[in-house]
């Protein structure tokens, strides 16, 4: 049980549905929407049993997929990094850390391996159409064996 006491907002936030909405005004100037209840039981885990990180880490493999069934057969997902001039970054995993940390690692435009590690207070992340690798036959699609991974987990001891 969770003693920590809460804000107000804190204690609306963990009670809500978690809900995904977007809407996005295609070039001919149609506009779409799309509305999800995420489950709150994910995993066999409630909403309250997650840490921030868990929580963070979720949402964003949500996103990644819905990113990923906008780009086109040459095309990966891959993330942005904001302040500075680090580049950019093509995602080949996540992670998180709990409570409040969440690990990206992929490979930067000249192929070095690159890792992110980011508090979640302090998430920012730009999803970007990034080049596939020359060498692939065809791209890379993260986001749902991310989100496949993710009920695994639960069954792997834990060390």
């Amino acid at each position: 049980m969770d003693n920590k006491i809460k804000t107000t907002a804190e204690a609306l936030e963990g009670a809500a549905l978690a809900e995904f909405y977007s809407a996005h005004v295609d070039p001919d100037g149609q506009t779409k929407t799309e509305n999800q209840v995420v489950p709150a039981t994910a995993n066999g885990r409630q909403m309250a049993q997650k840490s921030e990180a868990e929580w963070a880490y979720e949402r964003i493999v949500m996103y990644i997929q819905k990113f990923e069934e906008t780009l086109d057969s040459d095309e990966e997902v891959g993330m942005g990094f904001a302040g500075g001039d680090v580049g950019t970054l093509r995602i080949h995993g996540m992670g998180f850390f709990a409570p409040d940390i969440i690990t990206f690692y992929g490979v930067d435009p000249s192929g070095a391996k690159t890792q992110l590690v980011q508090h979640v207070n302090q998430l920012n992340v730009m999803l970007v159409a990034a080049a596939k690798d020359e060498k692939a036959t065809a791209p890379q699609r993260i986001g749902f064996r991310l989100a496949a991974k993710l009920t695994e987990k639960w069954d792997e001891p834990i060390l």
